[in-house]
């Protein structure tokens, strides 16, 4: 048993009127601590537990990223350098379950246009258990898993694209996914992966959420860790997905801002106004996707080009918003996203 982990536990795990918030260098020690399995199972569970039901502050969510920027991987600093942002979606990694994910194809979309893009994940992970990422790329013929982190790096320099599967290159993270079934609630650190970069460089840190008071949270965490660059939306199911239902809400922050601007996007003034496109199944949605990619017309691509044009637009590609949303459109209508697909296929098959 670590007794040192056993009076950072204590701080948290206290109650309502005695527990204490950590400060960033405590937070830090605690998630060293859990990654590599110095505190003993029942404390890491109590531990995660605890810091869940006393919500974690900015300054403890900070503590937790530089944590795993200690010990997680980094994607060097992409060469030669683009003229776009690198763009990290941050995407909740227990997955989506009741709407079809748009980010995956918005991702080849900028990967088309020359934005490169980063994207972290597992496998099928609590408490949702909704699709992953890796049974999405592997849909499309991709097969990330058996990549170490420097071919990720060859086939993210060549492509755009890059894709850091936690149980290969961040296997003391991947370790603790059992707790988040067994305690059957998204600790803290699910919070911390919204806006983890796995990248030795500067981002544009894209991040969804569900709840308003945790966009304030993202906008203090960003501000202590000196992330400038970035993009916080309202989306669906917490992810970074804007949705067609509703007026999108959108936070943005651009380098030498002092102030954030809200943005509110109205779908019905761009005629793509919708109801959501519904998740059945993994099969269904690996149809819609391919589907979309090869420019059927349907509800998901019109979510897709929604959603494209606007991130083409927020990462500098195009003027406006209407000018994205024709080059969405035109990356899928003249095949450039399947070629993107492909190519990704053959760079992969090459390592």
């Amino acid at each position: 048993m670590s007794h040192t982990f056993r009076d950072l536990l204590k701080k948290v795990g206290s109650g309502t009127h005695t527990s204490k918030d950590l400060t960033r260098s405590e937070t830090a020690q605690a998630t060293r601590m859990m990654l590599l399995e110095e505190a003993t199972p029942a404390q890491i569970g109590a531990f995660m537990i605890a810091h869940r039901i006393k919500r974690p502050t900015p300054t403890e969510v900070a503590g937790i990223l530089d944590a795993y920027d200690e010990l997680g991987p980094k994607l060097k600093p992409f060469a030669p350098p683009s003229p776009y942002p690198v763009t990290v979606l941050g995407i909740p990694y227990d997955g989506r379950s009741r709407t079809a994910p748009i980010a995956p194809l918005v991702a080849l979309m900028l990967a088309v246009a020359g934005v490169p893009v980063i994207l972290h994940g597992g496998e099928t992970m609590p408490t949702k258990y909704g699709i992953p990422l890796i049974e999405i790329w592997q849909g499309l013929g991709w097969d990330f898993t058996r990549l170490n982190l420097a071919q990720v790096e060859t086939v993210f320099a060549q492509t755009y694209l890059g894709f850091v599967y936690l149980p290969t290159l961040f296997p003391t993270a991947h370790n603790l996914v059992p707790y988040r079934d067994q305690i059957g609630k998204r600790p803290p650190a699910a919070t911390a992966e919204l806006v983890w970069s796995p990248y030795a460089g500067n981002v544009m840190m894209v991040a969804g959420y569900v709840h308003p008071p945790t966009e304030d949270r993202f906008r203090e965490v960003c501000a202590l860790r000196g992330i400038d660059n970035y993009t916080l939306v309202k989306g669906l199911e917490g992810s970074c997905d804007i949705p067609r239902d509703r007026t999108a809400i959108i936070a943005i922050h651009r380098p030498g801002d002092t102030e954030f601007e809200r943005l509110k996007l109205h779908p019905r003034d761009y005629g793509f106004e919708g109801v959501e496109v519904p998740f059945e199944s993994s099969e269904a949605y690996l149809e819609l996707l391919q589907g979309a990619i090869a420019n059927q017309d349907s509800e998901f691509r019109q979510a897709a080009i929604w959603n494209g044009g606007f991130y083409l637009w927020r990462c500098g590609v195009c003027p406006d918003l209407t000018a994205g949303f024709e080059q969405a459109e035109m990356l899928l209508s003249r095949g450039k996203v399947a070629a993107k697909v492909k190519e990704i296929q053959e760079a992969i098959g090459r390592c």
